[in-house]
């Protein structure tokens, strides 16, 4: 009776975690409230610092990488977080070397690697000289390091 029991309250567990949406990439374990992914091994501090776990859906990605382990040197754990595209936030084309993006709206430019470089509604690349000749200044009066 206790094995039934038993079985029984593992099917429930493994049918009541949640499966990776189609959108979410390849390996994600679990989505945030804030609608990244997350790629951690466990559920405690997989979302920390994105309003934590929305949907843990680990159970899906559980085979693959126990099958991935028992076959592979174990790396170091690693926590990647990715959020999912959004059509008003992808990065515009262009920029590259030498180029910030400038917010049409705000007239405050972007460096390349920052939060916004690229992910503003409207806006445009162009070098930081002509940016600044254009009236507009560096994300909170910085200016981009050479």
């Amino acid at each position: 009776m206790k094995i039934l029991l038993a079985s029984l309250a593992m099917a429930f567990a493994s049918s009541a975690m949640a499966q990776a949406p189609a959108a979410a990439p390849a390996g994600s374990t679990g989505l945030c409230k804030d609608g990244t992914y997350t790629t951690h091994d466990t559920k405690k501090g997989a979302c920390a610092g994105h309003k934590g776990v929305q949907d843990w859906f680990s159970a899906a990605a559980a085979p693959a990488a126990a099958a991935a382990a028992s076959t592979a040197p174990v790396p170091a754990p690693v926590t990647q977080v990715s959020k999912p595209a959004a059509p008003a936030q992808a990065a515009a084309p262009g920029g590259g070397l030498g180029q910030v993006w400038v917010n049409s709206a705000s007239k405050v430019y972007h460096c390349p690697g920052t939060k916004y470089y690229g992910k503003t509604k409207a806006g445009e690349y162009m070098t930081e000289a002509a940016a600044k000749a254009a009236g507009n200044h560096g994300d909170h009066g910085k200016a981009c390091a050479s």
